[in-house]
């Protein structure tokens, strides 16, 4: 494969060179691979260690596995799993915590399922308590064990309870108890967050069993095979449920702050169609429309009421609401799979001159994802009205940033959405 294949983001797998035999269903494997894993993750060498040298079918299946949990590991899932004792499900109240934040509500709970929570003490219950935001109200076990039989979302008593459903198993429910409405927004991020848990929680236990197969003397290739479609589903579930979490967590984030229109999206998509004017490959040109969709994330966990106040905000409020992107970042940093974009949004208030923060980086040492979303995001919103303005001509905003260009912005960038416009 040759350098201009790799910038084009072409996979590995999908070179004929590289599988195993003349087995067609070799083919569809190395194609999926393609799909579900991130480009960066794969090299030349990784090709080959999946590779028809080993001319044993079973041995080369089990180097087709073993390979393929160690590139999809849980630092590519929205949390850490596997635990075994209770002190490690503390990531679980984290996350209660957070989600209870984001929706400015005082409670949260996640359950488990048993079998899948280890190190957790249930008695008679089909489901363990792993997480909890304030406190377990008294019904909530009862509304959890149903959404878990039933498999479906209640909205019931001002409880929302929300299954933890993958394609295999239901893994648990997260419950939320708010006397106030809960935007469908805010509702179907909810639904995201629980669907990633679910896949993770699922990819987790097949890993588990992938293993023991590998281990075993006695496994058969009719096992091995079968196991690797699952893994190669879930993984391709999983990367599709992450983007669909990302545009619900900013579809939340423009419902909170009230923009008439998708500021996050209309950014993002003008940054992607910049990545793809400059020749970005596909891996790079994903990440830089996650972090535009992203950028102001950090106005979730901001309280509604400060962006509907019709009065004059307190030095305190006014301070939180500029430090939103440092808010923004650790909760990225907290979300593994999303942790490579954490740069593009921390610099993305840098310069091309030099002038501006949070370190005064110049020119080329500013992450190019971070200029791609700066022209992107300064044009969407002059394009865009504003309670306090009207939108500007798309040629006049335009020309400002074009009169800028190599001062704030990046001149190719600029150079590159002149061309798209």
């Amino acid at each position: 494969m040759d350098n201009k294949d790799l910038q084009n983001g072409v996979s590995l797998f999908g070179q004929s060179e590289y599988l195993m035999g003349q087995d067609p269903i070799e083919e569809i494997f190395a194609l999926n691979l393609g799909d579900f894993i991130s480009e960066h993750l794969i090299s030349e060498d990784l090709a080959r260690k999946i590779s028809t040298n080993v001319k044993d079918k079973k041995q080369g299946l089990k180097n087709q596995l073993s390979e393929l949990i160690s590139i999809y590991s849980m630092q590519n899932t929205l949390c850490v799993l596997s635990f075994n004792s209770k002190e490690d499900y503390a990531i679980y109240t984290s996350i209660a915590q957070s989600i209870a934040q984001m929706l400015d509500i005082g409670n949260c709970q996640i359950y488990l399922n048993k079998d899948i929570a280890k190190g957790i003490e249930s008695g008679d219950r089909q489901l363990s308590l792993a997480g909890v935001a304030g406190v377990e109200h008294p019904e909530s076990y009862d509304i959890a064990l149903e959404t878990f039989n039933q498999k479906e979302l209640i909205i019931r008593n001002n409880f929302v309870a929300v299954p933890m459903d993958s394609h295999l198993k239901t893994a648990g429910v997260i419950t939320l108890f708010t006397e106030k409405e809960i935007p469908k927004e805010y509702i179907e991020l909810i639904e995201s967050i629980a669907t990633l848990f679910a896949t993770s929680t699922t990819l987790q236990s097949e890993v588990d069993i992938t293993n023991k197969l590998i281990a075993d003397e006695n496994s058969t290739v009719g096992d091995l095979q079968h196991i690797r479609a699952e893994l190669t589903a879930l993984i391709g579930d999983l990367c599709d449920y992450q983007q669909i979490f990302v545009e619900r967590l900013a579809n939340a984030v423009d419902a909170k702050v009230q923009y008439k229109v998708s500021h996050s999206k209309n950014t993002a998509e003008l940054a992607r169609k910049i990545c793809r004017e400059l020749g970005l490959n596909e891996k790079t040109t994903d990440l830089i429309y996650y972090a535009g969709l992203l950028l102001n994330i950090g106005k979730i966990a901001i309280p509604e009421k400060m962006f509907t106040s019709n009065g004059k905000l307190s030095q305190e409020d006014l301070k939180r609401i500029k430090n939103h992107s440092n808010i923004g970042v650790h909760f990225l940093m907290n979300i593994n799979f999303l942790s490579e974009v954490v740069p593009y949004i921390t610099y993305q208030t840098e310069r091309y001159d030099g002038s501006g923060t949070p370190e005064g980086l110049k020119g080329q040492s500013i992450p190019l994802g971070s200029r791609v979303i700066a022209v992107a995001d300064a044009f969407s919103a002059m394009t865009s009205d504003r309670p306090y303005r009207k939108a500007m001509e798309k040629t006049q905003a335009l020309e400002i940033i074009q009169k800028e260009a190599g001062i704030l912005w990046d001149p190719d960038v600029v150079q590159a959405l002149t061309h798209i416009i």
